[in-house]
């Protein structure tokens, strides 16, 4: 057993002491992400039996629409309670979902563009007379003429 770097060892187990010595935001072992699985869960199984009209769908999909509500406000509270009381939430950790929001933004912009010029690629291209995916002959190949004659 030893100090080393900041960090205290005990066999292959490391955690820190009281330094934090980078900008990340390391956080506690927390019951929210299990309890909101198993409100899914719930939900999506009660949903299922409650449309094939079994007994007891709808209370076992109210309980797990509560249930996530419950997941949902105690993991809010606690995210509140780090970033406020305990001072967590640094510019360095603020930086991370900021950047995430942009590029998920940016990602979905691209993705639009790439689906409406599959669209104008697919209707520049169809033949109406034919009614199949053709080339058009004429592409590109106007001030050339015919070149057959």
């Amino acid at each position: 057993m030893g100090v080393k770097g900041g960090l205290h060892t005990t066999g292959a187990k490391w955690f820190m002491i009281e330094s934090q010595w980078h900008s990340n935001n390391l956080v506690d072992p927390s019951p929210w992400p299990i309890s909101g699985s198993l409100g899914a869960l719930a939900t999506t199984v009660g949903g299922v039996i409650y449309m094939h009209s079994f007994q007891g769908g709808a209370t076992l999909l109210s309980l797990g629409l509560i249930f996530i509500l419950y997941t949902m406000f105690g993991w809010w509270r606690d995210v509140l309670r780090e970033s406020t009381l305990e001072g967590h939430h640094t510019k360095a950790v603020q930086l991370g979902p900021r950047y995430g929001s942009i590029l998920f933004i940016v990602s979905e912009v691209m993705f639009l563009f790439a689906f409406l010029g599959f669209f104008s690629f697919f209707f520049g291209t169809y033949d109406r007379d034919r009614r199949y995916l053709a080339p058009k002959r004429d592409w590109g190949f106007r001030s050339l003429g015919n070149p057959s004659s």
